[in-house]
């Protein structure tokens, strides 16, 4: 197993374990709210549960109890977890104006077979994106029938501007890095009257998001019942804005109570605003260019949302070394110690490097209480999203 992986690690002192999820969060996320979302997302074309793999060859390795890996890249063909959210918000916000414009309250069939195409053809959504956002968003306006500008920084990849752009969406690349992509987004959306369709929250912005957080749910619905009964003690988790973070951190939090795992986010240490943030106990801003293999988790501004949740309900932030992406990512797509071969993004293995590098470490192993009775959750939130890196990430050594 790979040895002298790179972690920074930050006990988080707010951490509540000892009381119920507040009600003056269920504003922010309510697992009530999740069941009829899963209602909803479940009745769509092409929906599949997607693989939860037990890694019973890497758990033996790194003596713990159970390895669970969700494996997200399959969903609805799109490579990730962000097809849920982004398409499912746009879904909401569309009936919204549909209901505006007509009083009817509109269905999924009546979306997808364009019962109301004129009137949403006059609709454009838009929003900034690392890659896997963006995508699902397009694909939602393309499946639902209404226009989509998506905004994206200097540093992302040709292909994934590209695999936007087979949904018809239109690509604006920006000279600035993500967290300027963001505020340029809202301010064309100010001008030319679009709807933003966000996965990160800022003042004056905080209701659409909470869509896409409740559309994560589902991944996290299906997740609980494929461990059937079982609960794990640890969740290592990729950070990025905190989106999906928060979205586990309140819906484990809510179906499980004081028994539900550890969450340690994890961070590329060139954009770890989350592990800043609970350093200073307040959210922070990480400037520069965010420069790291982990595309998606290049972030440097918190989701306002999400950190209401993560103050108190996240128990750990780490970061990881650059230079054990690459290894993790051959790890599962080479099927190592008997386990089933995973086709797995850069930003989808943080979690894994992480685990891995706290198994190594007898003082982090300690301080987080990982040993031979844990069980640890992770989440493959991509698959190869950017088919020609995964490549010559796979080929390298």
């Amino acid at each position: 197993m790979y040895s002298n992986i790179r972690l920074s690690h930050f006990a988080n002192p707010e951490a509540s374990r000892d009381r119920c999820y507040p009600d003056s969060l269920k504003d922010i996320l309510d697992i009530s709210e999740a069941e009829k979302t899963y209602r909803e997302i479940s009745s769509w074309p092409e929906y599949a549960v997607t693989d939860l793999h037990e890694l019973k060859g890497i758990a033996r390795e790194l003596d713990i109890a159970s390895l669970w890996y969700k494996d997200e890249s399959a969903r609805f063909g799109l490579g990730s977890f962000k097809a849920l959210g982004g398409a499912y918000a746009v879904f909401v916000q569309l009936k919204k104006v549909i209901e505006e414009k007509t009083g009817e309250s509109a269905s999924i069939a009546d979306l997808i077979n364009q019962r109301y195409g004129e009137l949403l053809s006059n609709v454009v959504v838009s929003c900034a994106t690392d890659g896997n956002h963006g995508r699902s968003v397009a694909w939602g306006a393309q499946l639902f029938g209404c226009g989509c500008v998506i905004y994206v920084h200097r540093g992302l990849s040709e292909v994934r501007q590209q695999a936007m752009e087979a949904y018809d969406a239109e690509v604006v690349r920006i000279s600035g890095n993500y967290d300027e992509s963001v505020r340029q987004a809202a301010a064309d959306a100010k001008e030319f009257g679009r709807i933003i369709v966000s996965d990160t929250s800022y003042p004056g912005y905080m209701e659409i998001p909470k869509y896409v957080a409740l559309g994560y749910t589902v991944m996290l619905r299906e997740i609980v019942e494929q461990l059937d009964g079982e609960i794990p003690s640890h969740v290592f988790l990729q950070g990025g804005v905190g989106g999906l973070a928060s979205a586990v951190c309140a819906y484990f939090w809510q179906c499980w109570g004081e028994q539900r795992p550890r969450l340690i986010i994890v961070e590329p240490e060139a954009a770890n605003c989350l592990q800043q943030s609970a350093r200073k106990g307040a959210p922070v801003t990480v400037d520069g260019d965010l420069d790291t293999l982990m595309a998606g988790l290049a972030c440097g501004e918190v989701s306002v949302l999400a950190w209401e949740i993560l103050s108190t309900g996240c128990d750990d932030f780490m970061t990881v070394g650059e230079d054990s992406i690459g290894p993790c990512m051959r790890l599962l797509g080479n099927g190592e110690f008997g386990d089933p071969k995973i086709v797995a993004g850069e930003s989808a293995v943080a979690g894994l490097a992480a685990t891995i590098g706290v198994a190594q470490s007898r003082e982090l192993a300690t301080s987080l209480g990982l040993n031979g009775s844990s069980r640890v959750l992770l989440i493959g939130t991509e698959g190869a999203t950017d088919p020609e890196l995964y490549q010559s990430i796979m080929e390298s050594k």
